[in-house]
């Protein structure tokens, strides 16, 4: 059985972490959300190609989450996560979910 793509999630857990935090307005039920799609996402990985694998990836979802919150001062909330959410769901299909 084939393995799921870790891309999509890593783009659910950035933005649907960011709109469930956004519209319910209890910012830690996002960052929960957020938090589960990365630990799947990080489990995947590690099997896949292990820590080598695993820690960069982990390392830019992250990043991608950190990095929203500056931009957005800049570009706006929505064109930021989209932003973030890009670069870190393209990181991972070319370099977690390649056969």
């Amino acid at each position: 059985m084939p393995k799921p793509p870790t891309a999509p999630v890593v783009a659910t857990g950035l933005v649907g972490g960011f709109a469930i935090a956004r519209h319910s307005g209890r910012r830690e039920l996002g960052g929960l959300f957020y938090a589960a799609c990365g630990a799947w996402c990080a489990r995947e990985w590690t099997a896949r190609g292990g820590i080598k694998t695993m820690l960069p990836l982990g390392l830019t979802y992250v990043a991608a989450f950190g990095g929203s919150h500056p931009l957005a001062k800049k570009i706006g909330p929505w064109p930021a996560v989209g932003a973030a959410t890009a670069v870190a769901a393209g990181a991972a299909a070319a370099f977690g979910d390649r056969a």
